[in-house]
């Protein structure tokens, strides 16, 4: 999906370039339009972030970094414990710092935090605050399939 993704924006970079020079929010716009329809072919809601204004100019990470996948927006529960999940990141991110996060009302969550970068992980989204290289899209890998059941 990532992959699809990262094409679909190289497609489309030329307007997208011409796009950002004379209305930002409408590039932007285009962005997000992209990424949520290479997501619906998966069931997915894929949504391309920007956390800070000057990176929507850093064509070259378009699609491989800070990207969020809302899977089922009701889930509030993992289908499998947390701490499996906990013990996958801890493997995968050695010396990162592994958390739980969002935990109110009934909700769970994991942080995981190595650097400056960190993933988000909740029982209906996925949220990538850093560069997605083999480690992060094989963790992301098993989070679909382990977590949000999903197979490609």
């Amino acid at each position: 999906m990532v992959t699809e993704l990262q094409k679909e924006l190289k497609t489309n970079l030329p307007q997208i370039m011409i796009l950002l020079k004379n209305n930002p929010a409408i590039a932007y716009t285009r962005i997000i339009e992209i990424g949520k329809a290479v997501g619906k072919k998966y069931n997915i809601q894929l949504l391309v972030n920007f956390p800070q204004q000057n990176k929507i100019n850093e064509f070259e990470y378009y699609g491989r970094r800070d990207l969020s996948l809302i899977i089922d927006r009701l889930k509030t529960n993992f289908p499998i414990e947390r701490a499996i999940i906990k013990q996958k990141a801890a493997q995968v991110f050695e010396g990162a710092s592994i958390n739980d996060a969002y935990m109110y009302e009934g909700k769970e969550g994991v942080r995981v935090l190595f650097g400056e970068d960190r993933i988000d992980i909740l029982p209906h989204s996925l949220h990538t605050w850093c560069i997605i290289d083999e480690k992060v899209a094989g963790f992301c890998d098993w989070l679909l399939v382990n977590v949000y059941n999903k197979t490609y």
